[in-house]
């Protein structure tokens, strides 16, 4: 809902920190996987109950996404980077909801749990609807430049990005305020699913 607003506000910002990579020769992918690394080990950080330290390194995770789309789009993006990007953060944000799950068990597993289900239909359906439209020669008018047609809704990158830099403040009201965004998400998928089934429909195929 509001990645179009946070896309325009950090575009600047990314594209400086993307020149002195690009200058050193530093491609798009190779920051994918940097990102992804120094994400993942906010499983263990949170697991440990180092909150601070996780929260660290979910923001230079997130960075790190938005410098690898700029240095992309410099390039000239590509099918296996795009693959390669989005695979990996719908992996880092699992990672960090099982973190959570693992620092608190007895308080935290049950709402963790509910809200990678939601995960799965946020991510199936946003996958699913991308992956038909590209077969269908359809493009998003919103993310003209993205590997993939990105539908839309409630919570999208940046409501999540806002969601863990929450729970990670507010460790010990994790269970209530993930039930609330599993509600979310839930909504999400419910929209997504129904404009997605009914944009393909009113589509003649290929």
């Amino acid at each position: 809902m509001l990645d179009p607003w946070s896309t325009n506000w950090v575009k600047k910002p990314l594209e400086w920190l993307a020149v002195p990579l690009a200058r050193r020769g530093i491609q798009a992918d190779q920051v994918t996987v940097a990102g992804f690394v120094i994400g993942m080990l906010a499983i263990p950080a949170l697991a440990f109950g180092g909150y601070k330290l996780a929260l660290g390194l979910i923001a230079v995770n997130r960075i790190a996404d938005g410098i690898d789309g700029v240095l992309a789009r410099q390039n000239g993006p590509t099918d296996a980077g795009g693959f390669l990007d989005i695979v990996l953060d719908f992996i880092f944000y699992a990672a960090v909801v099982v973190g959570f799950a693992l620092a608190d068990p007895t308080q935290n597993a049950l709402a963790a749990g509910i809200l990678l289900f939601t995960f799965m239909g946020t991510g199936s359906s946003f996958l699913g609807f991308a992956v038909l439209a590209q077969k269908k020669g359809l493009s998003s008018p919103v993310y003209p430049t993205k590997s993939l047609y990105y539908l839309g809704g409630l919570t999208e990158g940046t409501e999540t990005l806002a969601f863990f830099v929450v729970i990670c403040l507010f460790p010990e009201e994790f269970p209530w305020l993930a039930l609330i965004f599993a509600g979310a998400c839930g909504i999400t998928a419910g929209v997504r699913i129904v404009s997605g089934y009914h944009t393909l429909k009113d589509k003649k195929s290929l």
